[in-house]
């Protein structure tokens, strides 16, 4: 069962309060605080400026369960690679935090956070590996019981971040119901599946889901 971490010092306020993306800036990224901020429908993320900002997209990006799209290559990529689960979270979270990805907000205090949650129990990796036993793809999140809060994922050959979502949805498919967030909606995600909510209605799915089982192995 997933630990509890130190609660934090600090109080996110309610998302529903925010006019934009935005709904707070400063505070840390003590496990505590980061884990508040995902059982309030929030998410850290670096600003321009460099400062911490905790974020509610108004417009949430979401994953229905039996919605992925599947193609036939993918069907077939599914087949020629092997997928873990929780076996290489270090190697994950680097590799999606490299600086030559355009974009990158993963700081070094982001991969020692969100790797203090996986030793908590409650942050994930979906490794994909080539039949040489190399590290070709994967994902990371965090999952309180229903919730699997998607943050980064990574390729180095064909499909291979798509085979970890698949099997991420087969987990998720596997409990009570599962709620699978990708905060916002790209032209990526859109080809797989992915469908926009309100902020509101967002809330109000996170409430229904965070409470049920966890559907990852372990829990």
């Amino acid at each position: 069962m997933p630990v509890e971490p130190i609660p934090s010092i600090f109080d996110l306020p309610d998302p529903r309060l925010a006019e934009g993306d935005v709904v707070a800036v400063g505070g840390d990224l003590s496990p505590g605080l980061v884990l508040q901020a995902y059982r309030k429908g929030m998410f850290p993320m670096g600003l321009e400026d460099g400062h911490l900002g905790w974020w509610s997209p108004v417009e949430r990006a979401i994953l229905p369960l039996g919605g992925l799209n599947v193609s036939r290559s993918l069907r077939q990529s599914v087949r020629r690679f092997q997928v873990t689960v929780d076996e290489a979270f270090g190697d994950v979270i680097v590799s999606c935090a490299v600086p030559e990805r355009d974009g990158t907000w993963i700081t070094d205090e982001f991969i020692e956070t969100y790797t203090g949650l996986h030793e908590l129990g409650w942050a994930h990796s979906i490794e994909v590996w080539d039949s040489e036993g190399v590290l070709v793809g994967g994902l990371y999140g965090v999952n309180i019981g229903g919730l699997f809060a998607g943050e980064s994922m990574f390729h180095r050959a064909r499909d291979a971040s798509k085979v970890a979502l698949f099997h991420l949805m087969v987990i998720m498919s596997s409990g009570d119901g599962g709620l699978v967030d990708v905060q916002w909606k790209t032209p990526h995600l859109e080809s797989l599946g992915s469908v926009t909510v309100g902020r509101d209605r967002y809330l109000e799915l996170l409430e229904d889901h965070i409470d049920l089982p966890s559907p990852f192995p372990g829990h």
